[in-house]
């Protein structure tokens, strides 16, 4: 039995894939062609062409294929093999199994995978490394990946001092409960977060459904599929933007696009880092 499967088993790891796999099942065009929008803006290229890719912790695959449809060579993978598999039916779909992407599971934690793997132009961790269960060592993991002039393009949720450690018990209860107890703490944190976005919108005399309908206009992602992440994501981990910043900026890597939350927010920091070259 794989460490993944023993740990769901014992209650200590969300099945992310499972969650991913249900959310394949309502990914369009539109969804895709968000994504590769919203990959190119932040990372301030037009497209990837001659450019290498690792997506870790790949999840759905949504942007494996969206760096793959930019013109990367991409190397995707992920420690769910559920997840795996997801990626795999993107590439099988939409690549032909053409060898410029590559699919396989794999640790963020396990050194020895990682350095096998080389070089990248682009290393992608969008919320990924705070649900390893050790996210300053996945972190650290991250550094030799990127090339030198490469970028790092990580998604860390936000610190909360006062609501990360209730956050972090919700999820920890929910991933050990049995399915109608995970039922009813995934209906109530939803009906909390829908109902506190319709009255914030109407208090501020904005259409209470549009956030809804349009919440994909960002990264192609899905409203259900996001809030069933948070509510069973654990390992959970976080961290105050300054602490990212300070712990790249010491191990030779430099700022270049920040996408913040709003303060208080339990939601993901963004952050592209360039690693700088060797004599820069």
């Amino acid at each position: 039995m794989s460490n993944h499967a023993s740990e769901v088993i014992r209650g200590e790891r969300f099945e992310f894939g499972a969650n991913w796999r249900r959310f394949l099942d309502s990914l369009t065009p539109e969804r895709v062609a968000k994504a590769e929008r919203s990959l190119s803006e932040m990372l301030g290229w037009e497209d990837l062409r001659g450019k290498r890719f690792l997506d870790v912790g790949s999840g759905s695959g949504l942007f494996s294929l969206a760096a793959y449809r930019l013109g990367a060579r991409v190397h995707s993978f992920d420690f769910d093999p559920q997840s795996v598999a997801c990626t795999s039916s993107l590439r099988g779909k939409f690549s032909a199994n053409d060898d410029r992407w590559q699919v396989e599971v794999g640790s963020a934690l396990d050194a020895t995978f990682l350095g096998r793997l080389g070089s990248f132009d682009v290393v992608y961790a969008w919320g990924v490394l705070h649900h390893t269960g050790d996210m300053w060592r996945a972190l650290a993991n991250m550094v030799s990946l990127v090339a030198p002039g490469g970028r790092l393009f990580l998604a860390i949720y936000n610190h909360q001092p006062l609501w990360t450690p209730p956050i972090t018990l919700l999820k920890r209860i929910y991933v050990a409960s049995p399915r109608p107890v995970k039922f009813v703490l995934a209906a109530g944190s939803m009906a909390f977060h829908a109902t506190g976005g319709f009255v914030k919108d109407l208090l501020r005399f904005k259409n209470p459904l549009s956030r809804y309908r349009n919440y994909d206009r960002l990264r192609g992602m899905s409203w259900w599929h996001d809030q069933l992440d948070w509510v069973g994501g654990y390992p959970f981990e976080t961290a105050t933007p300054e602490e990212i910043t300070s712990f790249y900026e010491q191990r030779g890597f430099r700022v270049e696009r920040l996408a913040l939350c709003r303060p208080g927010s339990s939601g993901c920091n963004q952050f592209v880092f360039l690693k700088e070259p060797a004599d820069g």
